[in-house]
């Protein structure tokens, strides 16, 4: 039973529910967005701005990005028009190799794995990122501590 706790804790699933139910947090808390606007990201913890531009790494760029996030894994990263032209698209050129191999041997289990891994990696840290920027908000408007 432990072993199943533990698979599901580190379950893709659980860590996109976890990015977004702190994304989701962050979005009540900061009531006043304009307010992270030329704030400077701390550079104290593991490097908070590295998904960012140097030229933008302000807190209200990395919250609108943070928020950008979670909307592409709720809604999809195509929009429904994108989603139409690719059906039309993909209906004219059929799609007929159902192997578990692709046309350049590749396997795609290990590739879809690889790929997994490194979006838990990425999630478990803007996760940890969300709560950072939440925490400031509350420290920069004087509210640090409230709702912990």
């Amino acid at each position: 039973m432990p072993e199943l706790l533990h698979s599901q804790k580190n379950s893709l699933f659980t860590a996109m529910n976890r990015f977004i139910g702190a994304v989701n947090n962050m979005d009540q808390t900061v009531m006043v967005p304009s307010l992270l606007r030329d704030v400077p990201l701390e550079q104290g913890d593991a490097e908070p701005g590295s998904y960012l531009r140097d030229a933008e790494a302000d807190m209200y760029t990395y919250y609108a990005q943070l928020k950008s996030i979670r909307n592409e894994i709720e809604w999809g990263v195509m929009r429904d028009d994108q989603r139409r032209k690719e059906r039309t698209t993909s209906s004219a050129v059929s799609t007929a190799n159902t192997e578990t191999e692709g046309e350049d041997g590749t396997d795609l289990e290990q590739v879809l794995q690889y790929h997994l891994k490194g979006l838990h990696g990425v999630l478990s840290k803007l996760t940890s990122q969300a709560n950072n920027l939440t925490n400031r908000y509350k420290q920069e408007i004087g509210i640090a501590g409230w709702g912990q």
